[in-house]
């Protein structure tokens, strides 16, 4: 079963990899572009139905993708 999982900072928590992409892109004339956060994508195959696919994802999340302290994650699985 394919699995996608979105991380995210959570709201309040610095990001410099999204305040230098904002820069760049109002460098490049793209005024527009306010508020830049970056995230992740992980993208992987999960054996199992779907409720012991999500149930096992969000186990790697807490345990090695997301740190929960200060990143948010939503599972998508399909």
């Amino acid at each position: 079963m394919k699995v996608l999982v979105h991380i995210m900072l959570k709201e309040g928590v610095l990001d410099p990899q999204g305040k230098a992409v904002e820069h760049a892109l109002r460098g490049l004339g793209f005024a527009e572009a306010s508020s830049v956060r970056l995230g992740r994508l992980v993208e992987m195959d999960v054996a199992g139905d779907t409720a012991t696919a999500r149930e096992r994802v969000d186990s790697m999340c807490r345990q090695l993708l997301a740190n929960p302290v200060i990143e948010r994650y939503q599972i998508e699985v399909g």
